[in-house]
């Protein structure tokens, strides 16, 4: 059997005076198709930073985390086998870069090709591959600046593919895009994961949990509110708990609406 994909025991991990995550055990299997579900400040951004080795948990005995298998890693490597898209890389990204260049970027863990850079014949072949799959070979000449944020997220979905990774981390994936680019960024999720890629999805948008999903996590304050399988999870009861308000639940075509 593979090893799991992540594998958290007992990790706190601070931001500033502030524990972010507190004595979180959790373990995702590779190849699961997971969605984080919570509000704003309950520390889904510090659990994918942790996953990524952009944040560190507290050492404590009793305290343990392996991301494959693997306590340490070489980051570079790391990232060759999960692909990330974030808010973070987006803003990074408004720049002069072609599209292009920022799918070449992920080879090179930047956002964008800088002149120390030596993308081969093969690289490029590869990100030009990755362009087409995602439909937007077009914007391969177009600057990230020109583009609208449907074709710049997408540009960053292309980047993620590029290195072929075992999963693709989704934070807040749906920021910034207007209604049209959010439905087409779900069929995207939908189209990845029905192609046998492991979805981890990290939202506090209950709308964007595609049908594929299986399991649902709830976070709130930094731990574990809840875990299990959507059916269960997915109530009006939990998600009031989660966050704190009346909320009414529908389901239509697979997907959950909350309002």
């Amino acid at each position: 059997m593979s090893s799991p994909l992540i594998e958290l025991n007992r990790v706190t991990v601070m931001r500033g005076e502030r524990a972010a995550l507190e004595n979180v055990s959790l373990r995702i299997e590779t190849g699961e198709h997971v969605c984080i579900l919570g509000p704003n400040g309950c520390g889904k951004s510090t659990l994918i930073k942790t996953i990524t080795r952009e944040c560190y948990p507290l050492a404590r005995e009793g305290s343990s985390m392996a991301i494959l298998g693997r306590e340490r890693w070489d980051v570079f490597e790391l990232r060759n086998l999960l692909g990330i898209v974030s808010p973070d890389l987006l803003a990074a990204c408004t720049t002069d870069a072609t599209g292009r260049d920022v799918v070449l970027s992920g080879f090179f863990s930047s956002t964008r090709i800088f002149p120390h850079h030596r993308p081969d014949t093969e690289l490029l072949r590869r990100s030009d591959a990755a362009l087409e799959r995602l439909g937007i070979s077009h914007l391969a000449d177009r600057c990230v600046m020109h583009m609208s944020s449907g074709e710049a997220k997408r540009t960053l979905i292309a980047r993620a593919l590029v290195h072929e990774p075992k999963t693709l981390l989704f934070d807040e994936p749906s920021n910034a895009l207007d209604i049209a680019a959010q439905f087409q960024l779900r069929d995207t999720m939908r189209e990845l994961a029905q192609s046998g890629l492991a979805i981890l999805l990290v939202t506090h948008h209950v709308n964007e949990i595609i049908p594929e999903m299986e399991r649902i996590i709830l976070l709130r304050g930094g731990g574990i509110l809840l875990d299990g399988p959507k059916e269960a999870v997915l109530t009006e009861a939990n998600l009031r708990k989660l966050f704190g308000i009346e909320v009414s639940l529908q389901r239509s075509r697979g997907f959950f609406h909350a309002y």
